[in-house]
């Protein structure tokens, strides 16, 4: 997830100084990754160096005056190019997948790495569960999105699972090895 863009969406919105912004973010889309304090300020800084937002004034806060910013027009035309940009799958293997495989090419026992990935895997699945039905909208379909993802990962815990054999052989022969 683009921590600038984010922020950059969440400054079309409105003007809006650091201390907003991380609100906003936490409401909208913590759920996904969390957003420290130094990061909102660090970023704010990033992008009006950058010039896709620009420092328009101070508002009073509890302490010092907070710097508030706004997007630029130069910040629109990349948030816009971000949004209609889709996202590629990353098209390499999971560390799950290099995990398995390293087991097998090292003579460990794969069925418990399996076994405990699925565990961990069903664990978040029913934190999910429970998070859908307590939680807003964002919250569900956040919950949606990891859900068909760990649903995908345990799919594919169990064609690995039944094709160890198979795999443990391609790997022997990878490394030149008859087993």
């Amino acid at each position: 997830m683009s921590i600038p863009m984010s922020l950059l969406g969440l400054l079309e919105i409105g003007p809006s100084h650091g201390f907003a912004l991380k609100r906003r973010y936490d409401g909208l889309l913590g759920q996904e990754r969390e957003l420290r304090f130094g990061q909102v300020y660090a970023t704010l800084a990033r992008l009006e160096r950058d010039g896709l937002a620009d420092g328009v004034g101070l508002e009073p806060g509890e302490g010092a005056d907070r710097k508030v910013y706004a997007i630029t027009g130069d910040g629109i035309a990349e948030l816009d190019r971000w949004l209609l940009t889709p996202n590629v799958p990353a098209g390499r293997p999971s560390e799950l997948f290099t995990r398995v495989v390293l087991a097998l090419a090292g003579g460990k026992p794969v069925d418990r790495i399996l076994d405990r990935q699925r565990e961990v895997y069903l664990a978040r699945m029913r934190e999910l569960t429970a998070a859908r039905s307590a939680g807003d909208v964002i919250d569900r379909i956040a919950a949606d999105f990891e859900m068909a993802h760990l649903e995908a990962d345990m799919r594919w815990i169990e064609l690995a699972a039944a094709r160890l054999a198979d795999i443990r052989d391609d790997v022997a022969r990878v490394l030149g090895q008859d087993r």
